[in-house]
């Protein structure tokens, strides 16, 4: 072990303000300072300092685990995308709910960088839908706005605040006017706006782009903001038998297997997410799962939607995909998503909304 440790070269200084962050440069330089011991394996911990910025760090520093007493990552990516709720996981592992909660928004922040450090340009074309969960409490909808190809690769997503729409008793718009007067009303452009985000994210340059939706009305609205697109817009009626000829199947394929796969998007669960930031993590995991690991028949065990698209050749195990810590300031995240990085979902239903800040480990 001690001389798998002392064969470690840095990649790059992990400090992101340093020079040597962002760039793999022969004229790093940097000094080993000894090691550190801990009680997990391995107990000895290789440490350097950077010669350019001064920074100390380890070999752990390059890990996903970084900073984790009892690291349950691996667990815990299988159970997340297997429909279990943050409480189940705590007891099968017996640990605390809260452990379980910061773990998956490590793993959720992880997955972003992953998808987007892998993520193909948009050559196929699109089905777009918005899956409708709620955050907090059913007077809190949330719009999960999801993008996925032919091949039915996860494109991405984005979500939007809704405002509670549909039957209620008298008593439900009383209770709905009384939050809309303390805590404010959701935008009513919301989805218009973030729809418009999500397309510019995946085809930030001028290309032709053929895209299949429902007839909800903001799409039209939304496709009107990004002028650089040149799309061929068809709509399909929800109501159309959800086949494999219907041209929305990829995306209808998508929400069923969102609702099978996720404990806090049944339709009536006890597990649902109390915070939107906390339902993006998790989408975000499933969605690398989904891309990267999981095969498209269960039955033949065939190729996965990267694979079917060409940008993979290989299945990815978990331990695979959470093998290396990776960095934002050397990934590079479009705006809409950095805001799912920086944790800047806030939940208008709760004072305290804790957002990613941390000095030494963003």
């Amino acid at each position: 072990m001690t001389e798998r440790i002392a064969r470690f070269i840095p990649p790059h200084c992990p400090n992101q303000r340093c020079h040597y962050h962002r760039f793999e440069r022969s004229r790093w330089r940097f000094v080993r300072i000894g090691f550190y011991s801990r009680q997990l394996a391995p107990h000895r911990i290789q440490r350097f300092r950077c010669r350019h910025c001064r920074r100390q760090f380890s070999t752990q520093t390059f890990s996903t685990t970084y900073w984790l007493r009892r690291p349950l990552l691996p667990e815990l990516f299988g159970r997340l995308v297997g429909c279990c709720g943050y409480r189940q996981i705590a007891r099968a592992l017996d640990c605390s709910p809260s452990l379980v909660l910061g773990q998956a928004a490590r793993l959720g922040r992880h997955c972003l960088l992953f998808h987007q450090q892998r993520r193909p340009a948009v050559r196929e074309p699109l089905s777009l839908d918005t899956f409708v969960g709620f955050e907090f409490s059913q007077y809190a909808p949330t719009g999960f706005h999801v993008a996925a190809g032919r091949s039915h690769f996860f494109y991405g997503f984005t979500l939007s605040e809704l405002r509670r729409s549909g039957a209620m008793r008298d008593a439900q718009k009383r209770r709905r006017a009384r939050l809309e007067r303390t805590r404010g009303r959701p935008d009513p452009r919301a989805t218009e706006r973030d729809v418009a985000a999500l397309l510019a994210t995946l085809c930030p340059r001028p290309q032709p782009l053929e895209l299949h939706t429902d007839e909800h009305r903001d799409y039209p609205r939304a496709l009107a903001r990004v002028r650089h697109l040149a799309v061929v817009h068809r709509t399909v009626s929800s109501r159309a038998a959800r086949t494999t000829r219907n041209p929305l199947f990829p995306i209808n394929l998508l929400d069923l297997l969102i609702r099978h796969s996720g404990a806090n998007h049944k339709r009536e669960t006890i597990a649902f997410s109390k915070r939107r930031q906390s339902a993006a993590d998790r989408l975000w995991l499933f969605l690398v799962w989904r891309n990267y690991a999981k095969s498209f028949s269960e039955r033949r065990r065939d190729e996965t939607p990267a694979m079917r698209l060409g940008v993979e050749h290989r299945r990815w195990r978990a331990d695979e995909i959470l093998g290396q810590r990776l960095f934002p300031g050397r990934v590079g995240l479009p705006p809409a998503w950095a805001a799912h990085y920086r944790r800047d979902l806030g939940t208008r239903h709760l004072a305290a909304n804790r957002r990613h800040r941390l000095r030494y480990a963003f």
